[in-house]
């Protein structure tokens, strides 16, 4: 253990010494193939109404995927007798089956997210230790695999750099008990498969290890890997936007700071992609400690968006969450409360719109019933008036050039859909 510990400080020093060099965003063209989703396994599984009636409500919103979690605990409460076979009694996809299935028949793609450790896996301990054998786990996610085969896209653990997600909270130990096993029993069981590791927290909080360490230690234990994972949540809401105010010397990455990922990525794992599996700003109301205003939340929806477009190698972008969480404690970053009153965000993920510079506004039409052409409004007085007409492009996406005055109020109306009103600086 002693030899572990230098080994460990050298990465981490080579970490620090390249962060003047990682802090900016990188300029790219166009990625018009990322996909914009949404994760709330509680709203799926038990919200009002019917399933069908939540999954219509994803198409309507234009989720094009969905992040789920498979909870190895839940699932296998007891140790399987044949643990590579779903069709063992131990096993029970009762909760998960309707949802996935649902979902599939949808046409949604999925990450299924594995995480959760059940206690004869781990001696007795809580769900958040990792288990004794890797064997245990690759056999989870062989049956898994078997349960889905239809799904592409798998994510090994949730923010396993933070101590209440995994322990013991190192690199080595996620990716020689969870990572690598999983990995080779996905690929084995389904042609194509992609499997992400990471999943990081944009920091380590207290006994965690930071990203940009955490990335450094995969890679010196050789983890396998064909997409890196990463929730980029800010970590000074009221004062860090999607697009500035993240800082340039912290070992963190958040969405401002996104550059530093692909950077890191590159380095360490020249062939991987980037999906950020989560992501959001919780709203004031009803959270008036870290929240910020609802029109603040709408706007930062576009500008999130405009943040994973154009950053290089980043194919999914995860909304956390639909539905404000019950308790002010946990998030409050839903695009509908808690009594499903639905915020400025709601229509914000129906039609992004960002502004990138001051002659240029960037948007999307994402929800079906946009359709493909718009017209760009300003706000005159106490009423709105039209000033461009935008037509979408590839995927969805539109550009407007042209020349607005300091402290506009611009938005985007298409089809039955008005979305909300950004201001420009």
């Amino acid at each position: 253990m002693r030899r572990s510990v230098p080994v460990f400080l050298l990465l981490a020093l080579a970490a620090l010494a390249t962060l003047a060099t990682l802090a900016a965003a990188p300029q790219a063209a166009a990625a018009p193939g990322v996909k914009f989703g949404l994760t709330d396994d509680a709203w799926l599984l038990n919200g009002p109404g019917t399933l069908e009636s939540r999954l219509a409500r994803l198409d309507a919103l234009g989720v094009r995927v969905v992040r789920f979690s498979l909870r190895w605990d839940q699932i296998a409460s007891t140790r399987p007798s044949t643990p590579a076979d779903p069709s063992d009694p131990a096993y029970d996809w009762s909760a998960t089956d309707p949802v996935l299935d649902g979902l599939h028949q949808h046409g949604t793609d999925v990450i299924l997210q594995l995480v959760g450790t059940p206690s004869w896996a781990n001696g007795g301990k809580p769900a958040n230790y990792a288990p004794t054998s890797s064997a245990t786990f690759s056999a989870f996610a062989s049956a898994a695999a078997s349960q889905y085969p239809w799904v592409r896209r798998w994510l090994i653990w949730n923010e396993p750099n933070q101590v209440r997600w995994l322990r013991p909270t190192t690199a080595p130990v996620y990716t020689t008990k969870l990572l690598n096993p999983a990995y080779a029993a996905i690929h084995s069981a389904i042609r194509g498969a992609q499997v992400a590791g990471g999943g990081t927290a944009p920091r380590g909080s207290s006994g965690g290890v930071s990203p940009i360490a955490w990335i450094a230690a995969m890679h010196a234990a050789h983890a396998r890997l064909d997409a890196y994972a990463h929730n980029p949540y800010p970590l000074d809401p009221k004062h860090e936007s999607p697009l500035a105010g993240g800082c340039g010397h912290c070992t963190t990455v958040t969405m401002a700071t996104l550059g530093r990922l692909v950077t890191l990525v590159g380095r360490d794992f020249p062939r991987a992609r980037i999906w950020l599996t989560e992501y959001g700003y919780q709203s004031n109301p009803p959270d008036r400690l870290l929240g910020v205003p609802l029109a603040v939340q709408a706007r930062y929806i576009g500008e999130g968006a405009f943040a994973a477009y154009r950053t290089p190698k980043v194919d999914l972008l995860i909304h956390f969450l639909y539905r404000d969480e019950p308790s002010l404690a946990r998030f409050q970053s839903g695009l509908v409360t808690l009594s499903n009153r639905v915020k400025p965000a709601y229509a914000a993920f129906e039609l992004p719109l960002a502004q990138i510079s001051r002659s240029t506004i960037w948007g999307q039409f994402r929800a079906p019933a946009a359709g493909s052409t718009g017209t760009l409004e300003r706000r005159a007085g106490s009423g709105w008036q039209p000033f461009a007409t935008v037509h979408a492009g590839a995927a969805g996406y539109f550009r407007w050039n042209g020349s607005l005055a300091r402290g506009t109020q611009v938005r985007l109306r298409a089809g039955a859909i008005v979305g909300p009103a950004i201001g420009i600086t």
